[in-house]
């Protein structure tokens, strides 16, 4: 694991896109702050940048530094959930524009698997995670399913867990405004 996170951290700095296991799905990342970076992303997965992507965190501390007002509740739920929430922010602040939606919200998972934890702890800012499919075909549910055409078209692949076949579930998803309203998007 020390080789591919060495790797795909040389490759994030120079602005390129990996393919990596996460705590759900294998995702196509890179950094979420280089709006160049996350452009090529949109193009691989042909995919509209009307439809914004999430980004991964290894700890809630780093939200302030990209995210205005953060409801006190966004803390309780980020730690004390069982299992991946992406937790839908408004006001976003320091990612690259064209990672946003419309509205300027972001979507932000905090990782608790242990490769995309430490990739962004070493990172040290967010990592876009979408997952590794061309846009309208099935997310695939392994490495194995991965189509050639997105193997082909990152900068690096990780070969940490690339063996499991295991079907891991997507995230829940939830919005939280501002007030501290929430709702649910996807259970």
């Amino acid at each position: 694991m020390h080789d591919d996170l060495k790797q795909a951290l040389e490759v994030l700095r120079n602005g390129g896109i990996i393919l990596y296991p996460t705590d759900t799905i294998w995702g196509i990342g890179c950094d979420a702050t280089n709006a160049d970076a996350v452009k090529r992303i949109y193009e691989l997965k042909q995919r509209a940048d009307s439809k914004s992507m999430l980004v991964l965190m290894d700890n809630t501390a780093k939200l302030a530094g990209y995210i205005n007002d953060i409801p006190e509740v966004a803390y309780d739920m980020a730690e004390l959930s069982t299992k991946p929430l992406t937790i839908i922010y408004d006001d976003a602040k320091n990612l690259a524009p064209n990672l946003l939606a419309e509205d300027g919200s972001v979507g932000i998972r905090i990782s608790n698997e242990e490769f995309s934890k430490q990739l962004c702890a070493r990172f040290k800012k967010p990592i876009v995670s979408t997952s590794a499919n061309i846009s309208g075909t099935p997310s695939p549910k392994n490495f194995d399913a991965i189509s050639d055409e997105v193997k082909k078209g990152v900068d690096y692949i990780v070969k940490y867990r690339q063996e499991e076949t295991d079907n891991p579930a997507p995230s829940s998803i939830i919005k939280l405004t501002k007030d501290g309203q929430v709702s649910v998007i996807r259970e």
